[in-house]
């Protein structure tokens, strides 16, 4: 699982790190053996291992990893040379100037490429999705749309030697307690024969193999499909595949449902009613005047369902569904399960969105998403925080301000609102 549902983290300061890392060079991560032999005979970073309070930082991991019961052999292998990776650092504390907006986003990860890509490997891999189908209760399109997402169908694993990066994140104090447990499923992982030290490579913050598992979600779901004696989602598509279906099947996936379907509003709609807490059976979106985008009625079925403006009320709407919200159990972010539900649906045939496009989309910054916060604030309107992220309390105040102002209340920040609330 990837880990980019960390979206709302206070960045604090790595003060013990920071001085261990001082003499660090910024390390390129590749994936060629050749990299990982630099790094470890570079001089800088051999200063680091060396520095006291990093040493005796990693001894106690040392003692508890010993305490669980992971072997001294793999400590000695994959622990005793895993060095701090200044890039990952450098990774973990950098935020994107802006915010990306949602037909930018989409355009990049469900395009005619990875679609066509992606129905080339239904076929090819038909048989193997098929039992896992029967077994978990999780439809191939979906599997092989997380599949697209994750790794572009596994070419891109990430360059990263995964014990090092997250002893560096273990070892960096903002994160540390969820970090360590990571690092020492990684060693749990490793010593129980699943892969080597030198094999298990990932993202720059530890995610894995052809979905981007966590170490510790490789630990609770992973599954010996194969039948080899190694849950190995680097090199297995049965075990890949496997273990993907395991977790979602284990979390609630329901497999006689889609994720949602793409739906046109009435003239003079109420959103108010796209509030995340909001949720209706099918029946009473229905009777509200929402239909399909070309205007039939909404199945006939007893399921509930959420409305999801993911561009405002000027863009495309939603009906999302139970898997839907399994999807976010997958990545915390709407713009992700919109785009893994609609490639799902974009592998078996089905057409492109129908909502409005507009001619160009102006994307926030991050200090406009603050400077809008605190106008709100200022104003009233709780965010809780002004940490330039859009998280349910900004969209419940955004929807308040625009509700105060006769303005259709969807929650969705633009410039145009920042504008009106420059304006008091």
């Amino acid at each position: 699982m990837s880990l980019k549902f960390f979206e709302r983290i206070e960045i604090l300061p790595g003060l013990i790190l920071a001085a261990a890392l001082l003499a660090l060079a910024v390390l390129p991560a590749c994936t060629a053996a050749a990299e990982n032999e630099s790094r470890r005979a570079d001089a800088p970073a051999a200063q680091a291992a060396a520095d006291p309070a990093f040493a005796a930082w990693k001894e106690a991991l040392r003692q508890e990893a010993l305490g669980l019961g992971i072997s001294k052999g793999t400590l000695d292998s994959a622990l005793a040379p895993a060095m701090p990776i200044a890039k990952v650092i450098e990774l973990d504390r950098k935020q994107p100037e802006f915010t990306q907006t949602f037909w930018r986003y989409l355009d990049l990860r469900v395009n005619e490429t990875r679609i066509a890509r992606g129905q080339e490997l239904l076929k090819t891999h038909a048989a193997l999705l098929d039992r896992i189908w029967n077994k978990y209760h999780v439809p191939p399109r979906f599997l092989v749309a997380f599949w697209g997402l994750e790794s572009n169908f596994g070419d891109h694993f990430g360059g990263y030697p995964v014990v090092d990066a997250l002893v560096t994140l273990a070892y960096d104090p903002r994160r540390s307690r969820f970090f360590r447990e990571q690092l020492l499923d990684a060693l749990k992982i490793i010593d129980e024969g699943d892969i080597s030290a030198d094999r298990m490579r990932g993202s720059w913050a530890g995610a894995m193999g052809h979905l981007q598992f966590i170490p510790s979600t490789f630990v609770r779901y992973a599954v010996d499909e194969d039948g080899d004696g190694r849950r190995d989602i680097w090199g297995s598509l049965p075990d890949t595949f496997a273990s993907a279906a395991n977790y979602l099947s284990s979390i609630g996936w329901r497999g006689d449902e889609t994720w949602g379907r793409e739906v046109k509003l009435p003239d003079g709609f109420d959103y108010e009613q796209s509030a995340s807490n909001v949720e209706k059976p099918l029946a009473e979106w229905a009777k509200l005047g929402v239909t399909r985008p070309d205007g039939k009625a909404l199945p006939d079925a007893g399921i509930e369902a959420s409305l999801v403006l993911p561009a405002g009320h000027r863009g495309p709407a939603f009906l999302t569904y139970a898997n839907y919200r399994r999807i976010l159990n997958w990545n915390r972010s709407a713009l992700y399960a919109i785009a893994v539900g609609h490639l799902a649906d974009r592998l078996i045939g089905k057409g492109p969105l129908q909502g409005p496009r507009p001619a160009a989309e102006q994307p926030l910054s991050r200090a406009m998403i603050v400077e809008m916060q605190e106008r709100l604030g200022a104003q009233g309107f709780d965010t809780g925080s002004n940490d330039g992220v859009i998280g349910p309390l900004t969209r419940t105040a955004i929807r308040s301000f625009q509700k105060a102002r006769g303005l259709p209340p969807d929650g969705f920040p633009t410039v145009e609102l920042l504008e009106k609330l420059r304006g008091g």
